[in-house]
């Protein structure tokens, strides 16, 4: 990887896979697909061409039906076996899509509605079937009867771009990413928090050039935000960024790994103050492998991972079963890692068989949902899930 390339991460999600033709509405270096008016054809609505599901089996993902028949799908949450969530959007012609959510019942996946113009979902937070989180091109928030856009607040760095949302528990809401004037390369992290009435740019410890990629909450005053720092000459490697909130500022953590490796984290998550997960990628010689630390309340340390071609990870959960498990994967390479705790080792799993765009784990259950494009076809909309 050329030492100043942005986190390779980027490449999957950030910009959506579309037909030439659509291609022509992004807007030159903002990222952001023009919005679309009006509701979708019945064909659009409700026709998908996703396979049938298979046999549900315990330790295989199979693929659930989705009404979108093409586009793509970037993020999903659950609050329960009959309870998830996904956003996304749905491509309606050469030149037009829109932005959905979709919900999840128990049995089969509805369109709970359509976003708002110029809203193009990137990550999602679920609080309740009431208050819901998604940003991308822009922050929106339902509050379980429409959707209602908010403005991020500027950011000397520049055009602020969102891409990973978490909320705490004493309401916040907090959107990391990156603000940049011209292109990625110039791009610095960005990160602001929502008080309930508007987003508050936050003060961040001046790292350079770099991204944040992903966000978790243990409490108000215990916030991760992971990412990389890009590399500053074409001799030194790009690393691994981890950023820490203790209520009162935030402060640059030193991530552990070879220094002179390409490292980055796509994915964090907290089950603990003392037990934290943060995942991505690492290259070496042109080689590029899975990449995870973990936090265990006093230091960072990084976990053995097996050599997986493309096997850069995007998240990490842990079900009800207490299986840790980490999925990502490079194109329609898809890559899936489960938890050796005896080993103290990421061993190989089975993955979830599509172009990942994000991954959820289900509370109170062992089940695991991914979403994405599936690997075969033009732009079809894809969500599996692996029955614990």
């Amino acid at each position: 990887m050329p030492s100043r390339t942005p986190l390779p991460r980027r490449r999957l999600g950030r910009v959506p896979l579309v037909p030439a033709a659509l291609a022509a509405t992004l807007v030159t270096g903002a990222l952001v697909v023009i919005g679309l008016h009006g509701e979708p054809t019945a064909s659009a609505a409700t026709t998908s061409t996703a396979p049938a599901p298979s046999t549900s089996r315990a330790g295989q993902w199979h693929t659930t039906p989705v009404p979108v028949a093409k586009g793509d799908l970037t993020a999903i949450a659950a609050l329960g076996d009959k309870q998830a969530w996904a956003v996304g959007y749905r491509l309606k012609s050469a030149t037009a899509l829109e932005a959905v959510a979709l919900r999840w019942d128990g049995t089969s996946w509805t369109q709970e509605s359509t976003l708002p113009d110029n809203s193009f979902p990137q990550a999602l937070a679920v609080r309740s079937a009431t208050d819901i989180w998604t940003v991308g091109s822009a922050s929106v928030h339902w509050d379980g009867t429409k959707w209602t856009t908010y403005q991020l607040a500027e950011d000397p760095g520049g055009r602020v771009v969102p891409d990973a949302v978490t909320t705490t528990s004493d309401g916040k809401a907090w959107t990391v990413g990156r603000a940049m004037n011209r292109s990625v390369k110039d791009g610095v992290p960005a990160i602001q928090s929502w008080d309930g009435k508007s987003w508050q740019r936050q003060a961040l410890p001046d790292v350079g050039k770099g991204e944040l990629s992903s966000v978790t909450a243990v409490a108000p005053d215990d916030i991760w935000a992971v990412g990389t720092a890009y590399a500053t000459d074409a001799s030194s490697p790009q690393k691994a960024l981890l950023l820490h909130w203790d209520g009162t500022a935030w402060k640059r953590i030193t991530a552990p790994g070879p220094q002179e490796s390409h490292n980055w984290l796509g994915g964090v998550t907290a089950f603990a103050a003392d037990d934290i997960w943060a995942v991505g990628g690492s290259t070496s010689g042109g080689a590029e492998r899975p990449y995870a630390v973990h936090w265990n309340g006093t230091a960072w340390t990084a976990a053995k991972t097996p050599d997986v071609a493309d096997g850069r990870l995007r998240a990490v959960g842990r079900t009800r079963s207490g299986e840790l498990w980490a999925v990502g994967g490079k194109g329609a390479a898809s890559v899936a890692l489960r938890w050796n705790g005896p080993k103290k080792q990421w061993d190989t799993a089975s993955s979830p068989g599509l172009v990942v765009r994000s991954f959820t784990t289900v509370p109170q259950s062992a089940d695991l949902w991914a979403v994405g494009i599936a690997q075969h076809g033009d732009l079809v909309p894809e969500i599996t899930r692996l029955r614990g």
